[in-house]
């Protein structure tokens, strides 16, 4: 398999991710909900563990750790890491690939996509991509990566077969988190500084349909089991639910402060979300489209992955360069703490919301830095940093 040589990045704009690792430095606003699922393990990675993705035909757990350029690989037999593996510049995103046992990594500050083997935990090929790529989705039809450039307005396709670029796909500005819907053949692309997403089919390569959502979308998942699509909105600490079907909203679900990552569970019906300004992840009920948990776990949640083999959900701590490991088996049912009303919706959620999200960021033009700048600054102006002031961050890089 043909190696491509990486070439320097030398975009001179801010780091993205290291303002998320260093703004995880004011986290803890939110305080956990009442929930009766919980954290079963713990296990220690690399400095700021962002990305994250499970392979199921090894039962490990794959983990980006951005201020390390390295990937930990956890066996979920023990919860523990059993190997570190060395990629490109600030790796962010992470995807499994199915059909040759290989895990991609979005490189976000060399533009590039590692290729890893599962079989050898070495990468054994890379990919230049647009500028800032972020998340990433894995279409087994045509065997093709799906990787979000957020300093653009671009999504590159690779094909795994040739571990090159094949096509890229204009859509709105910022993507960020993506999610491919296998019973429609359509991709899912957050929008972040547009507030949509971009409905693109895999057919074509094209945009199809564009939906209006939350401010700053960002996270992606894709729920077959209802044929429905949640996009975390960042700035108004909301989850969109899309009817695949329709491309329309059918729902808005609050969750915590600052929704990025999400996962969803067919053990459960569930989708996880990791509330990054905070310490916690929310759980909402696809039957009700209602916010039914928050369970607490480590400092800056951003990364969420589900392994099926174990029925757990891994969450990447990016605060507390740390793997939190959540046991599914006891679904909750309890009420938390803030409103878990469903309101329909299928207009754009620019405005600000009920906590004082900011009315608009169209005119940030990255998607990493849009969503820790903008919430950076609701944070500081809600008092979060009085809030977090003397607080000890031992073991902080």
């Amino acid at each position: 398999m043909e190696v491509t040589s990486i070439r320097p990045h030398h975009d001179h704009r801010p780091s993205v991710l290291a303002l998320v690792a260093a703004l995880a430095l004011v986290t803890g606003f939110f305080l956990p909900l009442a929930h009766a699922q919980s954290v079963v393990a713990t296990v220690p990675v690399g400095k700021n563990p962002i990305g994250i993705a499970y392979d199921s035909a090894k039962g490990e757990v794959f983990v980006t750790n951005y201020f390390q350029n390295t990937v930990s690989v956890i066996s979920d037999a023990t919860d523990a890491v059993v190997a570190n593996i060395a990629v490109g510049s600030e790796p962010g995103g992470a995807v499994y690939d199915s059909a040759r046992g290989e895990i991609f990594v979005s490189n976000s500050n060399a533009s590039t996509v590692s290729v890893i083997s599962d079989a050898t935990d070495a990468v054994v090929a890379t990919v230049p991509v647009g500028n800032g790529p972020a998340e990433m989705a894995y279409d087994p039809a045509k065997n093709e990566v799906f990787v979000a450039n957020s300093y653009g307005s671009t999504v590159s396709v690779i094909s795994d077969t040739t571990d090159s670029v094949a096509a890229t796909i204009s859509v709105g500005v910022s993507p960020f988190g993506v999610a491919y819907d296998s019973v429609r053949e359509e991709l899912f692309v957050a929008d972040y500084s547009t507030n949509t997403t971009s409905v693109v089919s895999v057919v074509t390569d094209t945009v199809i349909a564009t939906v209006s959502v939350g401010g700053g979308p960002a996270g992606v998942a894709y729920d077959p089991g209802r044929g429905e699509v949640f996009v975390a909105n960042s700035n108004d600490n909301s989850t969109s639910v899309i009817s695949d079907l329709k491309n329309a909203v059918i729902a808005t679900v609050p969750v915590g402060f600052s929704p990025i990552g999400m996962v969803y569970d067919p053990g459960t019906g569930e989708i996880f979300v990791a509330d990054y300004y905070g310490t916690t992840v929310s759980v909402i009920s696809d039957a009700t489209n209602s916010l039914v948990a928050s369970i607490a776990v480590g400092n800056s949640p951003a990364g969420v992955a589900y392994d099926s083999g174990r029925g757990e959900v891994f969450v990447t701590d990016s605060g507390g360069n740390e793997v939190s490991v959540i046991s599914d088996a006891t679904a909750s049912s309890s009420t938390p703490a803030q409103s878990s009303s469903t309101q329909s919706s299928s207009s754009s959620s620019g405005s600000a919301s009920s906590s004082g999200s900011p009315a608009s960021s169209s005119s940030l033009s990255l998607g990493y830095l849009g969503i820790i700048a903008v919430n950076a600054a609701l944070f500081l102006s809600l008092g979060g940093a009085a809030a977090a002031k003397g607080k000890s961050r031992a073991g902080r890089p």
